[in-house]
């Protein structure tokens, strides 16, 4: 499947004219992208980037906010919609450079999880102990699922979850640890300001998917690993990881939209790789060593029937307790679900020529205690960071 080359507008189309007022602008955008599903008509990726950054900068209403983006979900983006909405993004967000070969992004879903013991926050320090610094990014809390984040169940598992993005880059460089959490109210305010209005329009806007590609720390080489949930996002979303400059991008259709892999059957994958095609790659657990029925790591029985606000305790308190031991080589679902996605990962990335040696790989550093190790060395790091103002990179 080829990936399209991009430009930097639809041809033919003219730049916004920055000189008109931006509630004038904004209407502009609005007169075309909502108008009912047969008559809207697309904006060019400079009209998108010029709605979204005066979003992020609060020059128009949240009225005119809320509908250009429950406008732009209801007829479907158009990919230079999206990337001109990325654009923005990144433009608002406050980068660091990790002086390092390469980096994984983990790209969870920012509105977390209801249905599993989420343990994917644990492959940055197992992947990290295989050789490859990963980073992962997101908020305490934001709608329309209002899950169990990745801050949150760092949060249960004692681990600093407010660095700047140079302590992230220090950490990843630091060849003891080589694993960072990054939250979205540090790396890109403007955005995590918008929760509320995301709360109110109740549909998912194109952001939920696009903020997970900003990319706030990177290496010279970054390879993202990213979940989806409906059909034709399997090409969107390589098509924006290409136009994030991201060298390689794998997207699965993961558990509750994230990276981890149902462990129960093979599954479908899509790898892009810079300069090449996008390709379907089928993986197989079995092939990871892995023969069980448990499609995912179950949530612990308490947390049914409990309320809303004690059930995500204890979702975040069973992903920290499960994951945890699953470093430390404990043997359940939590352990085969890391061992699947973390060989899936690997063998994506380029670092194995099949998903048996790197699932070996894998296995190796879990039951020898390396991926316990550098989860504590992490640990403690932060800690150190923390009390830092910033760390140079």
């Amino acid at each position: 499947m080829e990936i399209p080359s991009y430009g930097h507008a639809h041809v033919g189309a003219s730049p916004p004219n920055m000189e008109a007022p931006p509630e004038a602008r904004m209407t502009s955008y609005l007169r075309r992208i909502a108008t009912g599903p047969e008559k809207s008509k697309p904006i060019s990726l400079a009209e998108a980037e010029d709605g979204m950054r005066m979003i992020l900068e609060k020059t128009v209403s949240d009225v005119q906010a809320g509908v250009f983006l429950v406008a732009l979900r209801m007829k479907r983006e158009t990919d230079d919609e999206n990337r001109g909405i990325l654009s923005a993004l990144r433009d608002a967000t406050l980068f660091a450079q990790a002086p390092i070969p390469e980096l994984i992004d983990i790209a969870d879903p920012y509105d977390g999880f209801k249905r599993h013991a989420p343990v994917s926050p644990f492959l940055l320090p197992l992947l990290a102990a295989c050789g490859v610094p990963t980073i992962s990014h997101g908020c305490k809390s934001v709608g329309p699922k209002f899950g169990v984040t990745h801050r949150q169940i760092f949060e249960q598992a004692g681990v600093g979850v407010d660095l700047t993005s140079a302590q992230a880059a220090a950490r990843l460089a630091d060849p003891h640890v080589g694993w960072a959490y990054l939250d979205q109210s540090v790396f890109c305010p403007a955005l995590h300001h918008l929760i509320e209005l995301r709360r109110l329009i109740v549909k998912r806007p194109c952001i939920a998917t696009l903020e997970k590609l900003c990319g706030p720390v990177r290496a010279q080489k970054n390879h993202l690993v990213i979940g989806y949930v409906h059909p034709g996002y399997e090409m969107q979303i390589p098509m924006a990881a290409r136009h994030a400059d991201f060298h390689s991008c794998l997207t699965v259709k993961g558990v509750e939209g994230g990276v981890l892999l149902p462990m129960h059957r093979p599954m479908e994958g899509y790898v892009y790789t810079h300069g090449g095609d996008l390709r379907s790659v089928l993986f197989d657990p079995k092939e990871a060593g892995l023969s069980t029925p448990i499609r995912s790591v179950p949530l612990p029985p308490e947390c049914k029937g409990a309320s809303e606000e004690e059930g995500a305790h204890l979702i975040a308190l069973a992903g920290a307790q499960i994951g945890k031991e699953a470093l430390g080589g404990k043997p359940g679902p939590g352990r085969d679900a890391l061992v699947f996605s973390a060989s899936v990962i690997l063998y994506a990335v380029g670092r194995y020529k099949s998903l048996s040696d790197a699932a070996a790989e894998v296995r190796e550093k879990l039951d020898s205690g390396a991926a316990l190790h550098r989860f504590e060395a992490g640990q403690g790091h932060a800690q150190a960071v923390d009390n830092k103002k910033e760390v140079p990179v």
